[in-house]
């Protein structure tokens, strides 16, 4: 824009600007003169240069906003998994505390199953999954090993005990299982 004021005097763009501010009947906008004029000043070869300069800025304006659009995205999973990672400890300690109980008709038994089903639930409504462990195959892309036991009971690489419960937020590791 700045090219194409510059071909032109001050007091040419000074009276086009006023009378549009004005609102003169018969003017047409800035964009329409400025591309009237344009055409009169710049040969085909300038004016397809121009033209390829625009298709160029406008491709990258949209790469731009799709990068700051996938940019946003990642900074909400990170925080929310961040967020989230924090709130796990809690998780496992109603766990630990309903496993303690040996009367399960207890109320407080009751009462920490019923936040510990309510977490669970909200949980689960924001995406977070719980990693399953127990019998299946070791992955390491999900699975922590803490140790290695034969057995000819089970094949190899199979999980048969878990120590501490992995999740994931929309596909993304939180804790390894």
């Amino acid at each position: 824009m700045v090219e194409i004021l510059a071909a032109y005097s001050l007091s040419e763009i000074l009276a086009i600007l006023v009378a549009v501010a004005l609102g003169v009947k018969g003017v047409i906008s800035f964009y329409d003169w400025a591309v009237a004029r344009l055409k009169q000043k710049f040969g085909k070869e300038e004016k397809n240069e121009l033209n390829d300069r625009y298709l160029r800025l406008l491709a990258e304006y949209d790469n731009f906003k799709k990068r700051t659009v996938r940019e946003k995205e990642a900074i909400y999973i990170d925080s929310a998994a961040d967020t989230i990672s924090q709130l796990l400890p809690v998780m496992d300690n109603l766990q630990r505390a309903l496993d303690s109980f040996t009367d399960k008709e207890n109320d407080f038994y009751k009462g920490f199953e019923m936040v510990y089903k309510q977490t669970q639930e909200i949980f689960t409504k924001m995406g977070v999954s719980e990693i399953k462990a127990l019998g299946e195959e070791f992955n390491p892309e999900l699975h922590n090993a803490v140790m290695h036991i034969e057995d000819e009971n089970v094949t190899e690489n199979t999980i048969v005990e878990e120590f501490q419960k992995g999740y994931t937020y929309k596909e993304k590791v939180i804790r390894y299982s």
